[in-house]
């Protein structure tokens, strides 16, 4: 199977650093114009997707990825959002209505949430166990519903009768999720197309693999995994070391230890797991062959990035494959310029080692073949 690879909306702004804070932050608002200018650059460098998060600091997800569909030729969206803010029957009607108007390009992410404070903000006061229940009943309503036909559901979060939509998508948006708790494995084997991992070290996703293969077994069914990860690759690998040095350099202190301790009170079990390469200390972050854990100081979830040249962090996700991971959710800083350093250096690498299909942007619609472009170069 060859790999899918994604690209990231940063609809809370993007920047030149890790956080946007002070002079050398370059910060770029989330308009309309420059999200687009991501999303084009990844839909003509042959990006399959691009993730949008979900929270109070970004744009919302639906309407953002809806105002890029006629920005875009190809690219799918995978649209973020909580089973706290809307109905599973709601979701669905919004699903199908996407993907009619898109012609199929939406994917759906449904996020449970991990923030006290953040789900507070929102009405969500339950617990950490309560909220996975919720996302559970909210799977079966969402996918009864996308059927087309009257669903009936009976729980202690939703209580639905003849929840529908008035056409079932086709195709259906695949459902993506993820979450490290028992909790959300049980619910990830039992319900989604794509589990999803934050960045951690191959030694460390091998074994949960393997776990969530069983489980999804016992359910007579079978998952596609993904990764989230974020990339600093540079035609020469010092280059590369040399950003994540400079990205240290604008790291202020009294931020890192707000992030710390905002990190050692939080619920979820990936963040835990996230916090826990670091230590809270700019030492020793290079925690596996080219995996670089400095954006967990600052930053919540995802929080590890592959560095190299372009060839060292094709190596690494075809480490990450052979594992069994098939989907590779990408970012950098900024978003325009590094998927441009992926696209046109990593990419090419997975298609020479046939890990990764043609860019579907320089397929011929009419004939099918590889259109092919003279070599200016040096004219």
């Amino acid at each position: 199977m060859s790999l899918k690879l994604h690209w990231f909306l940063p609809t809370s702004g993007d920047s030149r650093t890790v956080t946007p804070f002070g002079p050398e932050g370059h910060f770029r608002p989330p308009t309309l114009e420059y999200i687009a200018q991501v999303a084009q650059a990844a839909d003509q460098l042959g990006f399959d997707g691009v993730l949008t998060p979900t929270g109070t600091p970004c744009e919302d997800a639906w309407l953002m990825t809806a105002a890029l569909i006629r920005e875009t030729e190809r690219l799918k969206f995978l649209v973020a959002f909580r089973p706290n803010a809307l109905t599973p029957t709601l979701a669905a009607q919004k699903a199908a209505t996407f993907q009619r108007i898109s012609d199929g390009r939406l994917l759906l992410n449904v996020v449970t949430g991990g923030d006290d404070d953040e789900q507070q903000r929102f009405g969500d006061w339950l617990d950490h166990d309560q909220r996975y229940a919720r996302t559970d009943e909210f799977m079966t309503v969402l996918r009864g519903a996308l059927t087309g036909q009257p669903f009936d559901f009976v729980g202690d979060h939703f209580n639905v009768a003849g929840a529908t939509v008035s056409q079932a998508p086709n195709p259906q948006p695949k459902l993506y999720f993820g979450g490290a708790s028992t909790a959300a494995e049980e619910i990830a084997a039992k319900h989604v197309d794509v589990y999803l991992m934050w960045g951690e070290p191959p030694s460390m996703i091998a074994p949960r693999i393997a776990r969530m293969r069983q489980l999804a077994a016992d359910q007579g069914r079978t998952l596609t995994f993904g990764i989230r990860l974020h990339t600093i690759t540079r035609d020469h690998a010092d280059d590369a070391w040399k950003e994540t040095q400079r990205f240290l350099d604008l790291v202020d202190d009294n931020r890192m230890a707000e992030s710390q301790d905002q990190f050692a009170r939080t619920t979820s079990v990936g963040q835990q797991r996230m916090a826990s390469l670091h230590k809270g200390s700019k030492e020793n972050l290079l925690i596996a062959p080219n995996l670089w854990a400095g954006y967990g100081l600052v930053r919540s979830g995802a929080a590890t990035a592959l560095v190299g040249n372009h060839s060292e962090v094709a190596d690494r996700i075809e480490e990450y494959h052979s594992l069994g991971i098939d989907e590779f959710i990408l970012s950098g800083h900024p978003h325009v310029e590094e998927a441009y350093w992926v696209g046109e250096g990593v990419m090419p690498e997975l298609r020479k080692r046939g890990l990764l299909a043609e860019n579907p942007t320089l397929m011929s619609r009419n004939t099918g073949q590889r259109r092919t472009y003279p070599n200016t170069a040096g004219r």
